[in-house]
């Protein structure tokens, strides 16, 4: 992939970037904070939320998922992991603005929640 960088303002903080292909964007404006897209966090009223690019109507959505009663997700067991996956059709997870999607990906494996939460 083959950049060019066309301005730099550090003191703004801006940078314009000229790509032959392109790439996401990975901060966005919800509800007027500046927040990371597709990054999974801790909190909020489920276990976890990311904020996602809704295609259809171009807004940026919350996405909550996870359970609410304080359960730890234990994915280093192979047949918890097997099981929720087939519980929940993880093969077929739907759109990114679902919150089966950002479950089925935190149970992918055995480190997925841990590399997903990662800084």
């Amino acid at each position: 992939m083959k950049e060019k960088r066309l301005y730099i303002n550090r003191k703004l903080g801006l940078e314009i970037i000229e790509s032959e292909s392109p790439f996401p964007i990975v901060e966005a404006e919800y509800q007027g904070k500046t927040v990371e897209l597709g990054k999974v966090k801790r909190g909020g009223t489920r276990k976890f939320y990311v904020y996602v690019k809704d295609p259809q109507t171009g807004n940026i959505k919350k996405v909550s998922f996870g359970d609410t009663t304080g359960l730890t997700i234990k994915t280093k067991d192979p047949d918890r992991r097997r099981s929720f996956r087939a519980r929940h059709n993880c093969d077929n997870p739907g759109p990114r603005t679902k919150a089966r999607y950002w479950s089925c990906r935190m149970w992918s494996g055995p480190d997925a929640v841990k590399n997903m939460l990662s800084k």
